[in-house]
């Protein structure tokens, strides 16, 4: 019972923050639409462009939530968990194809730049971004690491990202405003072109590294360096049980963790006492281990340790 219940919350969780994700995105695609259409600003066209492809990994990801959730089949022995990788995967390729599409945008409109219209539209819809995207990356990127998923930590830096955009495409617009109060016309038309260029870049770097991260879960990389060594703390906790362990095993798919572990234990022990041990020891690691699935093989001593060697009593027995 307390199973399922802790199961259902995490779903329910995982959805809320789906469900934020989708109305935030459709909020700031219709503010930013609004803008373009009346400022005519590259750099808002740049972030519009964000907040369309946001909108559809949205949808996405609220078909990525309910896949994961699905348990293990014939099909899929060990679950659905990578769908959350590959859709971590395809928004890191879709904003670094995006950011490289801008930045040769931004490149020609410095060589032939053009004139902003209503600079005080586009601050005012900026400012609205900044306080969405912020709020959003907050509470989704909180729920993320409490089910240590990787899609929702993807969308939360997504949001997170979007916000450091609004605040420099923010930035841009409140120069445009002082150099056209100055009277510097020509210098405010290379503003925009050149906070479209700094937004790129935003874009480029995070999601290159958003993108590598994924891959590397694709490949079966092992769990993050604190939960390997929670695997340890808990072996260390069962010690005086086992003879050794060995050939410790780990890997990611979406937000679980797959852990296969070889025991070496007293030949003298009964199946029973064996089998205890094990189940006591998994208890342990689950505990330790967010929606973790541990496996255990069981080796018998072969008589090589340093007590045989030296005639004296296994301590064990």
């Amino acid at each position: 019972m307390f199973i399922y219940k802790s199961v259902k919350k995490t779903e329910d969780d995982m959805m809320l923050a789906v469900k934020v994700s989708l109305f935030s995105n459709i909020a700031l695609f219709a503010i930013k639409a609004i803008a373009f259409i009346i400022v005519n600003s590259l750099a808002i066209a740049a972030d519009l462009g964000i907040s369309i492809i946001a909108l559809g990994v949205s949808i996405f990801l609220y078909y990525v939530m309910r896949v994961s959730q699905r348990p293990a089949d014939y099909f899929h022995n060990y679950g659905y968990g990578k769908i959350e990788n590959v859709a971590e995967a395809m928004e890191g390729v879709i904003l670094i194809g995006l950011a490289i599409a801008m930045s040769f945008q931004a490149i020609m409109n410095i060589i032939r730049p053009s004139a902003v219209h209503a600079p005080f539209i586009g601050l005012v819809a900026s400012i609205l971004g900044i306080g969405i995207n912020f709020w959003g990356a907050s509470f989704i990127l909180k729920l993320a690491e409490k089910h240590r998923s990787p899609a929702l930590k993807a969308e939360g830096i997504h949001f997170r990202l979007e916000g450091f955009i609004s605040l420099a495409i923010t930035i841009s617009f409140g120069l445009v405003l002082i150099a056209n109060y100055k009277g510097l016309t020509r210098l405010a038309k290379y503003i925009d072109p050149f906070a479209a260029l700094v937004v790129s870049v935003f874009i480029a770097v995070p999601s290159f590294r958003l993108l590598k991260e994924a891959f590397m879960k694709l490949l079966d990389a092992s769990i993050e360096e604190s939960s390997q060594l929670d695997v340890v703390k808990a072996l260390a906790r069962h010690y005086h049980n086992y003879c050794n362990f060995k050939d410790i095993k780990t890997r990611t798919a979406g937000r679980k963790k797959f852990v296969n572990i070889h025991l070496v234990m007293p030949e003298h022990l009964s199946l029973n006492r064996v089998h205890r041990v094990a189940r006591e020891l998994k208890h342990d690691l689950a505990g330790v281990l967010s929606e973790g699935e541990v496996v255990i093989h069981i080796e018998p001593c072969n008589r090589d340790c340093v007590h045989v060697r030296d005639n004296k009593k296994c301590p064990y027995e």
